[in-house]
Order: C-alpha cells, then structure tokens, then sequence
C-alpha cells in the first residue's frame, strides 16, 4: 500500500522546480536530465510537443513555436500594459480572444490556439511525471501545494489553480512564494524568541517581498508587498535593446525585425547576464546573426549595472512598503534572506544590504530551490505530518492586495484592507439609488489607489429580484470572504427579507465544463507525447545497435566471426541505416522497429 503524498510545487516564470517532504525532511526531485530545475518551455513541432529541458533544445529551430514566460499572461486581459509591453521580445505569437491573451503556435501542421492555463498545465503535468517517477508506482501523485508571487490578484491565482486541475492536481492550497521560502529558511534554524525576518524573493518574472515573523514553529505574515512585472527577464529585455542598437549603430540594420535573430541574441543576453553575476565581462559572439552579419560584442558587469539601474532602484519599493505597513524600522529586521535567480546579481544584493545599513545577507537556502521546499513544507503541514520538525507547524499568511466595492462607479469603499490574514472576511451595506429598483450591481475591485478605473476590477456581481421600493429603502448586505488560497468568494443578502444569493465573480475562472474539456485534451496530449516517447526511443534503439554492430565489426576479436564477403555486406547496411536516421527523424516507431529487427536477423544469420 503506498503512501499518502502531497508534492510542492514552484511554478516558475522561467524554471519550475518540484519538492517532496518524505521521512522527516524535503526532497527535491530532478527530471530525467538529473536537472533539479527544469525550465519552464513547451514547445510544439510538426510531430510531437516537449516540456522542459527538451523543448530548450529545439529552441534554436522552431524559435516561434518554443513557448516561454507564460506565468507573465496566466489571468491577464491581452490589453493590459504587462501584456502589450511584453509582446515585441516574444518570439512566439499571441492573438486576442474575447479580450484574453492566448498563445498561437503551429503544431502537428496546424495552427492552436492555447490559454496560458493549458500551457502552464503542460508544465505541471511534466513536473508530476517527475514526481511520479521518483516517488514510484505504488504512490499516487494527485495533490499539490502551487505557489504563486505574493502579488498575483484574484484571476491569476483562480487561473493557476485551473491549470493545476487541467494537468490532473488535486490543488490543496496556492501560497504565496516568499512565504514558502521563509518556511524553508526556518524550519530547521534555531530560533530564540520572536525573528523578524525579511524574504526577498526575484525570480525570473516576479519581485516579492515578505516580512514575516518566527516564533517557535509559527510563521505569521505580518506584511507583503512587489512588483508583478519586474524581474530577471526585463533585466534580460534591457541588454537585448542595448545590442539591438549596437547593431543598427554599427551596421545600420534593425535586427528586431527578424525574430529568428531576435531570438538568438536574446539566449545571448540572458547567458551574458547570468556570467556577470560571477565575471566582470562578458562577451556575445554570434555567427551570422542578421543579412550574413557576424556579431562579435562584449558588455562589462559595470555597464549592465547602468542599463538597469532604475530597475535595479525599484527592487527598494516593496522593501520600504513592507516596513511602513509593519510598522517596523530597519532596525528591526532579524535577518535579509534572499530568494530567486535574479538575487544572485550582486548589484542586487549591495543595494540591499547598503538599504539596511550594511547588514549581512543570509544566503543559506538554496535560491532555486527554497519555495518549492516551503510548497513541500507546507503540504506535509496539511498532511498533518507528525515529524519533529513541523508537527508544531503554524503558517500565517495576509492578502496582499486590498478589496472594495466601487461607490457609484468611480470611487472605491474598501472592505478588506492589504495585509488582512486569512481567511480574511469583510462586510458592507449597500442601499438601491432609484425608485422602484429590482436590480443591484457593483463590481469587485482589487488594488490600492481611489479610483475604480486605476484598480484591477475581478468582475461585476448583479443580484436580481430585490424588493421594489423607494430609493435606499432596500439594503443588500454585502459579504468578501477570502480563503486560505487568498482566493475571493461573494455573498449578498438582502436585508429585510432575507432572500440570499452567493455570488461567482463571473472573470478569468473557467467553468467545469471547459475544466472538463481541457483535462480531457491535456491526456489526449499525454498520449500523444507518450507515443512520440516511444518513437524516439525506437529510433534510439535502432541507432544504438547499428553503432554496437559496427563497433563489433571493427573489434579483432568478433570478426573472425564473420566471413569477409557478410562483414562488406553487413558494413554497408549498416552504414546505409544509421545515414536512413539521420535523415528520417520523423520517421513512425513501426518503421524503426521494423529496421531493428531487419538488422538484428541479418546480423544473426551472419555471426556464428
């Protein structure tokens, strides 16, 4: 009988990492490469669909069908600003429908559309191969803990959710990224008393900052605060426009007309920032990069420090919002702990460490792994895991964006104040304005500022049926209820009557039917890629045994075996068979099992 397991899993702008707590302490699990990240790409071809490490591979050659970054669309319209400005460095497409960014792709030699949500499940359907692989047979791999930036609104966690359903997750909970982490942190360091500890996570899409406290096994959120669009790839975006016009400058050709070349520079860019985290200097050499062009360019750690210096000065934002809403001092931070690729970049780390008066920064968990280790935490948490370490186990989390009601349609009344914990609930009383009313509608706001229109609006919620009668004689009390997931639920109930409605905020959500419908593509697609798993893995077996064959022809000791004229005969089939696959990639498994075992019989009737 195998155990009962929930996984942790860090959905990740650019790679994704996956964790198990077994036997007292967290595991990561490696993909099939023995990678313990594993790159957030799909990527779709004439014949088959890869995920990971694999699609990275390809992405030189189906350049526009190698999709990336789509934690930057899940639950987003395609014509916010996030969105618009991200469009030009994508080299994949991505078409409006129904005022929603999906991502078009050709595969199998037709075009696809596909949500963000279909692809972000793609990925988690790998990650659960993964687990699932590691964890064996007897282990049914079906809950998850997901992160998500402490930043996400409503839509893009309810999306993230959806995802996790379509890959075939049992989603438990979505926390909130640097609070897993600081669950990773402290878990297993010996705490004396209450520690403020700050978390400041940077991956490759998302800025988060958290400042908890620990005291005694409970992790109490006190505030959060970030930036959803500020990260690794826009460092990355900002050397890429600097060699683009140090191309035109050079050549007088604009290469961002180009994607193919567009899209080799940029894996140029982002191997360059990631050397100058390490080196001072770093060169960019790419043959034949646009018109014939050989580009041959360095760039210095100082110089990339300047192109993003006022990226890099936004990073102190949160930091400084998180302390205000504490209400704490500098001084009162424990310990900086830094978390996400992009905080290796020492810049980074100076300015934050300069920001709190030269204190040491704590790099003692993993920045890769940390929040897939806190997922991983935390689902044991759920589990009710009884090991020493967690069965004390308190995690306290808070909405990170404030939740109203609009006030005529402009202004906003706030119901549940930022950095609220949850499960959180807020209420309100709202009144008809004309005579005669039998409807009442307000919409559900999410954000920070006044203004209805300067907020995020998660959806309109219509009750029908209220009594009829003078203007704000009838009273609708209206009810926010905030889950665990920092997910948003609505209840109205009109006053005086007590006739009830409990609200769906009618956004990005998919319904059940769709869910259903997608969950049943994405296995189509599962047994697609198991069979184009199985055709490659012929095509290797084929490969390898022509190579065996020939490496025994060649051995002194086999070819007495054989007569001269069979081993000239056997040398050429041989030869003929391993030039067929390198020419027939496509080639069906039946074609290459055929070829094997033709090769294996004439082989067999040759030796003796």
């Amino acid at each position: 009988m195998g155990e009962f397991i929930i996984i942790g899993i860090d959905l990740g702008t650019t790679y994704s990492c996956i964790a198990v707590w077994r036997n007292g302490h967290v595991e990561v699990i490696a993909n099939e490469q023995g990678n313990r990240t594993t790159p957030s790409l799909v990527v779709f071809t004439s014949t088959e669909r890869l995920v990971g490490d694999e699609a990275r591979q390809k992405n030189g050659i189906d350049f526009k069908n190698v999709v990336s970054d789509v934690k930057r669309l899940i639950g987003r319209n395609f014509n916010d600003m996030e969105v618009q400005s991200d469009l030009r460095y994508w080299p994949f497409k991505v078409v409006n429908k129904q005022g929603k960014p999906y991502v078009q792709v050709e595969y199998k030699n037709e075009i696809k559309d596909f949500m963000p949500e279909e692809i972000s499940a793609m990925i988690l359907s790998k990650l659960k191969d993964y687990a699932q692989d590691y964890l064996g047979s007897e282990n049914v791999v079906k809950d998850v803990v997901i992160t998500v930036p402490a930043y996400f609104n409503d839509a893009q966690r309810r999306a993230t959710k959806d995802a996790g359903r379509i890959a075939g997750l049992n989603v438990l909970q979505i926390i909130n990224e640097p609070t897993a982490a600081a669950l990773a942190y402290g878990l297993n360091k010996t705490i004396k008393g209450e520690e403020n500890v700050l978390i400041v996570d940077i991956g490759g899409g998302t800025t988060d900052v958290s400042l908890l406290s620990i005291n005694n096994g409970t992790f109490t959120v006190k505030a959060t605060a970030g930036n959803a669009h500020l990260a690794g790839e826009d460092f990355t975006n900002q050397l890429l426009d600097y060699f683009v016009e140090e191309f035109k400058r050079k050549y007088d050709k604009d290469i961002s007309t180009n994607l193919r070349s567009l899209n080799r520079l940029r894996r140029a860019c982002e191997r360059a920032k990631c050397i100058l985290s390490s080196s001072f200097y770093a060169s960019i050499e790419i043959e034949y990069l646009f018109d014939g062009i050989d580009f041959y360019s360095s760039i210095t750690r100082a110089q990339f420090e300047e192109l993003n210096s006022d990226l890099f000065e936004k990073i102190l934002e949160p930091i400084e919002r998180v302390l205000i809403d504490a209400d704490l001092d500098k001084s009162d931070i424990n310990e900086i702990v830094l978390v996400g690729g992009s905080t290796r970049i020492p810049k980074i780390q100076k300015l934050v460490s300069s920001y709190f008066d030269g204190k040491e920064l704590r790099k003692t968990v993993n920045p890769d792994e940390a929040v897939a280790c806190g997922a991983a935490i935390q689902a044991a948490n759920i589990l009710g895991d009884q090991s020493e370490s967690i069965k004390n186990l308190n995690l306290y989390d808070v909405i990170s964006l404030s939740l109203g009601v609009d006030n005529r349609g402009t202004t906003v009344d706030t119901l549940i104040k930022r950095n609220t914990h949850i499960p959180a609930e807020g209420k309100d009383i709202r009144i008809t304005c004309h005579d005669g009313q039998t409807v009442i509608r307000f919409r559900v706001v999410q954000g920070e500022r006044e203004l209805v229109k300067d907020n995020t609006v998660l959806g309109e919620v219509v009750l029908e049926g209220i009594t009829s009668a003078p203007r704000s004689e009838t009273k609708v009390e209206l009810t926010y209820k905030v889950d665990i997931n920092g997910i948003i639920h609505v209840s109205a109930v009109e006053l005086g009557t007590g006739l009830s409605r409990e609200i769906t905020i009618l956004n990005n959500e998919l319904s059940q039917e769709e869910i259903e419908r997608l969950i049943s593509e994405a296995e189509m697609y599962r047994e697609e890629d198991r069979k184009a798993r199985e055709r490659i893995q012929s095509m290797n077996k084929l490969d390898d045994y022509a190579r065996q064959l020939l490496k025994r022809l060649n051995n002194e000791k086999d070819r007495y075996k054989i007569k001269i004229e069979d081993e000239e005969k056997l040398r050429n089939i041989i030869t003929t068979t391993i030039e067929w696959i390198s020419n027939h990639h496509d080639a069906s498994k039946e074609e290459y099992d055929e070829k094997r075992n033709e090769l294996l019989n004439l082989a067999s009737s040759f030796f003796k």
